[in-house]
């Protein structure tokens, strides 16, 4: 912004006719720039605006151009920077600090622990303002000398690479002030935080989980991250990651869960628990034989309400089962007596398929559909010569 301010204004770039009025201009944009891009000044004017740089004259800027004005034509800005609005004046009172960066983290929770909610506590660390220096970092009366690093400034200019070969510039924090602009030496500097102005504390804290949350909600501990003097607090953000379940899924606030049921129970009704739920009670299903229609592999039962939770309701979703069938095992009928009777008792099969040619074939009893489609194409023809290692040749006439 600033250079393409100072380019336009320039005095090179302008006709004669125009070249005092632009270098006017050029040395408010160098002015205007200069407070900007330093932290002191630029909480100053923030605070003052450019009352706090007049001290009976503007730093030797001329009167004709209104630094005030510049800078919102400049960055749409006026009053100080909190002007965001057009260039309406800063509203009065103490300025708002800064706040710190959140810290994010994974927290890993059971379909048990989201069905019943839990609560949890555990050891944090984290760097707090030192007490004994209140966050200055030397001692009481001691004075800081200007870091020469960064000349004061907290920043520092750095190349930050973004692709092979390419790099672009930003503005980091000073590594040998640590962003305050000013070193304490060694004799200076406090005892109790060694001039590093926070010390680490450990905390208990205490996450709470409401019944019914889901992956993807997030936990937040206010104002819980690190502090630095002079800056409110982030908060540490715990994202929820549900982990499997080996029984059930869930869809929403719906569970589902498969259950296994004989075939007998399938042909002639059942009234038993069939599944533990998240909470460990059992579920019992009434399922009498009364209509006659048995249930078939994959058919689902709903159980209203007994789904998720909904937070902060007694409402909860539904669960469905779905009906896996156990046949009996090999060799469990064998007398032909007890065949017939079965047949008797089942219904009859369907009319057998009608066709000019019928084959009798063999069969491979314990199959795998995993061969399905790994058998040969079959034999394909290939040329002898080529096989040799020949080439084909024409017929000779």
């Amino acid at each position: 912004m600033k250079t393409v301010a100072a380019l336009s204004s320039h005095p090179d770039k302008v006709g004669e006719s125009e070249r005092a009025d632009a270098e006017i201009k050029f040395k408010s944009v160098s002015k205007a720039y200069e407070i900007l891009s330093d932290d002191d000044k630029r909480e100053l004017y923030d605070a003052q605006g450019m009352s706090a740089f007049e001290a009976g004259n503007r730093g030797g800027m001329d009167a004709e151009v209104d630094l005030e004005d510049l800078l919102a034509q400049m960055f749409g800005m006026g009053g100080g920077m909190g002007g965001m609005d057009g260039g309406g004046p800063r509203p009065s009172g103490p300025r708002k600090p800064k706040k710190g960066e959140d810290e994010e983290h994974p927290y890993n929770v059971t379909l048990e622990e989201l069905y019943k909610g839990k609560t949890t506590k555990f050891a944090s660390k984290k760097n707090v303002v030192c007490s004994l220096c209140k966050g200055r970092g030397g001692k009481e009366k001691s004075k800081p000398r200007e870091c020469v690093a960064c000349h004061g400034r907290g920043m520092q200019q750095g190349l930050k690479s973004v692709g092979p070969g390419l790099v672009t510039q930003e503005t980091v924090i000073c590594r040998s002030c640590k962003g305050t602009g000013n070193i304490y030496r060694d004799k200076d500097r406090c005892k109790k935080c060694k001039g590093e102005r926070v010390v680490e504390e450990k905390k208990v804290l205490e996450i709470y989980i409401p019944r019914g949350s889901k992956e993807g909600d997030k936990i937040v501990l206010e104002g819980e991250a690190d502090q630095l003097p002079d800056q409110e607090p982030g908060s540490i953000i715990f994202s929820l990651v549900e982990t499997e379940h080996s029984t059930f899924r869930r869809a929403g606030p719906d569970l589902s869960a498969e259950v296994q049921i004989s075939l007998s129970e399938a042909l002639c009704g059942f009234s038993r628990t069939l599944i533990k739920h998240l909470d460990g009670r059992g579920i019992h299903v009434k399922h009498p034989q009364s209509d006659g229609e048995p249930l078939k592999p994959k058919s689902v039962i709903k159980v209203p309400g007994e789904g998720m939770p909904y937070k902060k309701s007694e409402l909860r979703g539904d669960l469905y089962l779905i009906i896996n069938i156990e046949f009996p095992d090999a060799n469990w009928l064998k007398q032909d007596r007890r065949i017939e009777k079965l047949k008797e008792l089942l219904p009859k099969p369907a009319d057998p398929i009608q066709a000019e040619t019928v084959d009798d074939v063999d069969y491979v009893k314990d199959a795998s559909i995993d061969g399905f489609g790994a058998g040969n194409e079959g034999d394909q023809w290939e040329d002898e010569d080529e096989e040799d290692g020949g080439q084909a040749q024409c017929a000779q006439q």
